[in-house]
C-alpha cells in the first residue's frame, strides 16, 4: 500500500532536539514552510527565523527561544508534508512538541500557537528561577524501576519521574540534591548510566506549579477549537478531542510527566501503521524504535 492510504501517526519533538540551521533547507526548498517562518516572526515581532537558521547557538539554547523555535520548525515541516498530500490520523508531541501536534489536529492557529508557545517558555523559565532545580536521565532501569527509584529519594527533597521515553530511558527531575540522591539509588540499582542534563530548571516536576497555574489562564483566553484529528496527551497518554481537554492537559502537562512509551502504544493499539517525525532531529524516531521495534517510521527526507 502506498503512503498516501496508511493511518499515518504524525509526532513532533521537544527540547534536546534543536541545532543551529534547523528549518533552512526546508524554507529555502518550500514555499509553505518559507510563509510559516514569515508568519511567525511577524507574530513574535521578533526573527525566530533568524535564530533558527543561523543561531547563535547559546541563545537558540535558552528555553525562552528554544520552545517557540521548536513550534515553528515542526509547523513548517508539517506544511510540506500536506503539500506532499499526507494526513495524519493521530499526533502527539513530547512535551513543547505537543502544541505542534495539536496545530496540526487544528487546535489553534499557527499564530496562536507560536505566542502560546512562547508564553509557556517564558513561564517555565521564570518557575525554574524562583525555584531551582535539575534534571538527569536514567538509562537501564525499567520505569517501574526508575519509579521506585524517586520513591526512596523522596526524604532528599522533591523529585519524580518527569519523562517516560522508552523502556530503558526515563528521565527524572526535581530539586538539586533530591535528583542527585535519586542519581545515586539509580546506580546502586543497576543503572547502566545516569546522566544530568543540561537544563535549566526542573521541567515536568512540582517545582513548576506557578508556571502550570499561569499557562492555565493563558490557555483559558486563548482561542482553541476542539480537535480535527485525536491527539494523545503527554498528560494523560490517552486521546483528547475537545478544547476543554486540551486546555487542561496543557497546563497539568507543566508538572506532569511525558508518558512517551505509552502515548506511542496507544497510537498503535488504534491502528497506526506508521509514524513520521516532523521537525528538528530523529530523536523520536530512535525512542520509538526502543518502544515498539516493529513499528514502521518513515522518514520523508525534510
Amino acid at each position: 500500500m502506498g503512503i498516501l492510504g496508511r493511518k499515518l501517526a504524525f509526532v513532533f519533538p521537544g527540547q534536546g532536539s534543536q541545532a543551529v540551521g534547523m528549518g533552512k533547507d526546508l524554507a529555502e526548498n518550500y514555499s509553505v514552510a518559507a510563509d510559516v517562518f514569515k508568519r511567525a516572526d511577524d507574530a513574535l515581532g521578533c526573527s525566530i527565523s533568524e535564530l533558527c537558521f543561523n543561531g547563535p547557538e547559546d541563545e537558540l539554547k535558552q528555553t525562552i527561544n528554544t520552545q517557540p523555535a521548536l513550534f515553528v520548525t515542526s509547523a513548517a515541516a508539517l506544511e510540506v508534508a500536506r503539500e506532499k498530500g499526507l494526513s495524519p490520523a493521530f499526533a502527539a508531541g513530547h512535551s513543547v512538541g505537543e502544541y505542534a501536534a495539536l496545530y496540526a489536529a487544528g487546535a489553534f492557529t499557527l499564530e496562536e500557537g507560536v505566542k502560546l508557545v512562547r508564553t509557556r517558555a517564558r513561564l517555565m523559565q521564570d518557575a525554574a528561577d524562583a525555584k531551582p532545580g535539575t534534571m538527569a536521565a536514567i538509562l537501564g532501569l525499567s520505569p517501574d524501576q526508575v519509579t521506585d527509584v524517586v520513591a526512596k529519594a523522596a526524604d532528599a527533597g522533591i523529585v519524580t519521574a518527569a519523562n517516560f521515553n522508552s523502556p530503558i530511558q526515563t528521565v527524572i527531575s526535581g530539586e538539586t540534591s533530591a535528583v542527585a540522591r535519586a542519581s545515586e539509588i539509580a546506580s546502586e540499582m543497576g543503572a547502566k548510566r545516569v546522566v544530568p542534563l543540561n537544563v535549566s530548571g526542573a521541567f515536568h516536576s512540582p517545582l513548576m506549579q506557578i508556571a502550570a497555574d499561569a499557562m492555565y489562564e493563558a490557555l483559558l483566553a486563548a482561542e482553541i477549537s476542539d480537535l480535527q484529528v485525536p491527539v494523545v496527551a503527554n498528560y494523560t497518554a490517552d486521546f483528547e478531542s475537545t478544547a476543554v481537554e486540551v486546555r487542561g492537559n496543557l497546563a497539568k502537562q507543566i508538572t506532569g510527566s511525558v508518558r512517551w512509551v505509552e502515548s506511542i502504544r496507544k497510537m498503535l493499539d488504534a491502528g497506526a501503521e506508521a509514524f513520521i517525525e516532523l521537525g528538528a532531529g530523529n530523536v523520536l524516531a530512535g525512542l520509538i524504535k526502543r518502544i515498539a521495534p516493529e513499528a514502521e517510521i518513515l522518514d520523508l527526507g525534510l
